[in-house]
């Protein structure tokens, strides 16, 4: 196998994680061997109106210089509206050559669908609306769009024009998943600079169970507004290539000023590529839950040619 496949089916295997964590029962594999993946995406995931299938097997020249092959599946898609939806994917292939672009097709799909039934029956929607404003709120937490077209790695040593703030952030911690005696949790504070990063890693380490978990993954990403780039890099922490699989994530749900630790503690039973599944899950949920994660559209108008370095620390639990 070429390096660049082996480098392919490593981005590919990245973001199938990614959109099992962030669909969850939305995504339902076909054919793993063959990269044959279904989503069931809807208008509203309570109470759909419109829903519709999208078939997707992943060449093995995607995400480099292939798109997706897919089919749209739904009994009410048709004529015009069947092209129209088909030229808006190719459209965000076209914009995005190169890069992951799973997530942008789905919530294209998703946006499609809430016009479709804010056209046909407004009443309903609109009322639906006001009586979950105060709790689906993440609508009002939509941020600026800024044009990403770099993205660089950096060292803890490199801070040029990077503002230096002294004040340690705010750490949450999420909900701890256990499976097979092994116990996941994140950690997740918001920074803007890398001295930050250096803040929160020292402060979740005076807990002394989070200093002796057997892992300790982390990835951050913070946007350099007079650049217009974005500072980011990972940690593997002994868990081999699972800080690049949690920034790839973040990437995907195009967070920025933020940083993200996931503790592991191991129990003595091999996972397998289940541990990775719930270090995104658990990043996913503390993102969402805390509200870092921004619209769909964002993410399609600001994605960049981004390239991580994942030289950490390789070794098995």
């Amino acid at each position: 196998m070429a390096e660049g496949d082996v480098g392919s089916d490593q981005r590919q295997n990245e973001e199938i994680e990614a959109m099992a964590a962030i669909y969850g029962e939305e995504w339902c594999v076909i054919d793993d061997c063959a990269k044959v993946f279904c989503i069931r995406i809807s208008d509203d995931i309570d109470d759909p109106k419109w829903t519709l299938c999208l078939q997707v097997m992943l060449p093995s020249e995607y995400p480099g210089t292939a798109p997706p092959i897919y089919q749209l599946n739904a009994p009410w898609l048709k004529g015009q509206e069947r092209a129209d939806l088909s030229n808006s994917l190719e459209e965000i292939y076209i914009q995005n050559i190169g890069e992951s672009i799973l997530y942008l097709w789905v919530e294209k799909i998703r946006d499609v669908l809430i016009q479709k039934s804010q056209m046909t029956e407004p009443g309903p929607d609109v009322k639906k609306k006001t009586e979950e404003e105060d709790v689906e709120c993440e609508d009002d937490l939509i941020v600026e769009h800024q044009p990403a077209n770099a993205v660089k790695t950096v060292d803890f040593n490199i801070s040029e024009h990077v503002p230096e703030i002294e004040e340690l952030p705010p750490v949450d911690h999420g909900v701890p998943i256990t499976d097979r005696r092994s116990t996941f949790q994140a950690h997740v504070a918001p920074v803007v600079c890398p001295k930050q990063v250096k803040m929160v890693l020292a402060k979740l380490y005076e807990n002394k169970k989070i200093a002796s978990a057997t892992h300790n993954i982390y990835a951050y990403r913070i946007y350099c507004e007079d650049k217009q780039t974005f500072l980011q890099d990972c940690e593997d922490d002994g868990e081999t290539a699972a800080g690049g699989r949690l920034l790839h994530l973040m990437e995907i749900l195009n967070v920025k000023n933020v940083m993200v630790v996931v503790s592991r503690w191991y129990g003595g039973i091999l996972l397998g590529p289940d541990r990775f599944k719930h270090i995104n899950n658990c990043a996913r949920n503390i993102l969402v839950e805390k509200n870092f994660t921004s619209s769909p559209e964002e993410s399609s108008k600001s994605l960049g040619k981004k390239k991580v370095k994942k030289d950490k620390k390789r070794s098995e639990h």
